[in-house]
């Protein structure tokens, strides 16, 4: 559901550009304010790198001709505490329209607002009520799942919406809302059950790491989190530098929706601050599409053979986004650390 440029207004992507700053400086602030324990810094970048390289796994929606992939944002949350989670998911998609052109530099604000506030603000308060204290691991996976739902449904109203106050109208709100509805429905089964199972392991492996997130006050466990920590850097290195090879080819559910509701496979280029925000981005974005840069257009994609030839371009540009994504998220959690810590020697 990353949002490109040429689907907003110069006005509304600006405004969500703001908000979206204005909710990172809050968070921090929040975040700041918690009793952290040091070694969060590392499951925050690693957690950030796993969600990365899960993001590139695009899953074919049977019978659409579309495809999902998972957000990660409630996963986040869930781990590390809504203001934590919602700064390394900002990271994240940072790291992807940077550097990999996923999302356009104007609608950042609004990718960071639907992909981010929803499932950090609105849907795990949604899970903690749903699942209760101590509830059974199945009322903790329909809690997951619900929660995941409700988020990517608010996200994707989200884009109806924004793409309405832009003045696209190619786009009618009545006709866009129930598609993009109904092809994040099953992107949001998918992602809850993945959070859900993630959160199974976790639970059964270092359950203090989900009580902490879950309280945030007072002292911190302290219990070594290595293993957790390890196993989210293999698996992460894992999605990057090898299952997304097996990625499906078909557009995403927004660019599928676009194209069902206006006929173009694209939404129609604007000038002006897009155009000049678009050349920017085609400078900074070393591995465009998580590719190789090209001298010339490439060949259109044949058929998918059933098992794909190793894609050296996807790999090295999975894995050096994940490792720059942990290391964005290990070095502002640990500056905001270092606040915290500096600020309670002055109050003593």
């Amino acid at each position: 559901m990353h949002m490109a440029d040429a689907l907003l207004s110069p006005a509304v992507g600006l405004s969500m550009d703001a908000a979206a700053a204005g909710l990172a400086v809050w968070a921090a602030r929040q975040f700041v304010r918690e009793e952290q324990h040091q070694e969060t810094i590392p499951l925050a970048g690693v957690l950030g790198a796993f969600v990365f390289g899960a993001q590139m796994l695009n899953f074919a929606i049977p019978g659409t001709g579309s495809s999902g992939h998972i957000g990660g944002g409630l996963l986040l949350a869930m781990m590390l505490g809504p203001w934590a989670g919602f700064l390394t998911l900002a990271a994240v998609l940072f790291m992807q329209c940077l550097f990999f052109a996923d999302g356009g530099l104007l609608a950042l604000g609004c990718n960071i607002v639907n992909l981010g506030f929803w499932p950090c603000f609105v849907g795990l308060p949604l899970y903690r009520l749903l699942a209760g204290r101590k509830a059974a691991p199945r009322r903790q996976a329909v809690a997951a799942v619900t929660a995941a739902v409700c988020s990517l449904q608010l996200g994707a109203f989200g884009v109806a919406v924004e793409t309405l106050l832009s003045g696209r109208t190619e786009l009618p709100f009545a006709a866009f809302v129930p598609v993009m509805a109904g092809i994040h429905l099953p992107i949001g089964l998918v992602e809850g059950v993945m959070t859900a199972a993630v959160l199974r392991f976790v639970a059964r492996t270092r359950p203090e790491i989900l009580t902490e997130a879950a309280a945030r006050a007072g002292a911190a466990v302290r219990t070594p989190w290595r293993p957790v920590i390890a196993g989210f850097a293999l698996a992460a290195l894992f999605c990057a530098g090898v299952a997304a090879w097996f990625a499906s080819t078909h557009p995403d559910g927004l660019e599928w929706a676009v194209g069902r509701i206006s006929g173009r496979a694209e939404p129609a280029g604007r000038g002006g601050l897009a155009a000049r925000l678009g050349k920017i981005q085609e400078k900074t974005a070393l591995f465009p599409d998580y590719g190789f840069r090209q001298a010339v257009p490439a060949a259109p994609a044949k058929t998918t053979p059933a098992w794909p030839a190793v894609d050296a371009g996807a790999s090295v540009s999975g894995i050096l986004g994940a490792a720059l994504t942990a290391a964005l998220v290990a070095g502002v959690t640990g500056i905001l650390f270092l606040l915290r810590r500096g600020q309670s020697r002055k109050r003593v």
